[in-house]
């Protein structure tokens, strides 16, 4: 169902905010702190109030955020347990799709990426192929914790602006 930004700024909070699920995974604070900012003029003005909402939450919001985010090929994909949203972007970057040697790559980054910091890796991976998404992800082990922090931040951004430009009319 197509949006248009009009009749979103018109919403009670609880509707805007469920119009608005998948977003941001599973972290309807977002969308429920931009609400107040409403009437939105435009698309971008609508993703402006939502990434701000999320860079001025606490360091502990933005990690239970980032936190809510699922592997890549990993533990959920496996048992089909993705929301809709991510489902279809790990699909369309043929996640769902790897050789052997792939999905045991994957598993193995995502249990050091993890283990070093504490959360998984975060990638918009529409527009990459398994092969740049398995180079990304070895090259940015190597970030420190707080470049990586900030880095999954910035994806989550981009996942958030990718998923509100199919939901609304331009």
């Amino acid at each position: 169902m197509l949006l248009a930004i009009q009749t979103l700024s018109s919403l009670d909070r609880a509707t805007f905010v469920a119009m608005l699920e998948g977003v941001f995974e599973h972290s309807p604070w977002v969308a429920e702190r931009a609400w107040a900012q409403r009437p939105f003029a435009d698309l971008p003005e609508l993703e402006l109030a939502l990434i701000n909402s999320m860079l001025s939450a606490t360091a502990a919001e933005q990690l239970a955020l980032i936190r809510a985010h699922p592997e890549l090929a990993g533990k959920a994909a496996i048992a089909g347990e993705l929301t809709a949203e991510s489902t279809r972007e790990q699909a369309g970057a043929r996640l769902d799709a790897c050789t052997p040697a792939e999905f045991a790559r994957l598993q193995a980054l995502n249990a050091s990426y993890t283990a070093r910091f504490g959360f998984p890796f975060i990638l918009a991976v529409r527009g990459f192929d398994r092969a740049a998404i398995i180079e990304c992800f070895a090259a940015r082990l190597a970030n420190t914790a707080e470049d990586e922090f900030s880095e999954a931040l910035r994806q989550i951004a981009r996942i958030a602006s990718l998923r509100l430009r199919e939901r609304f009319i331009s």
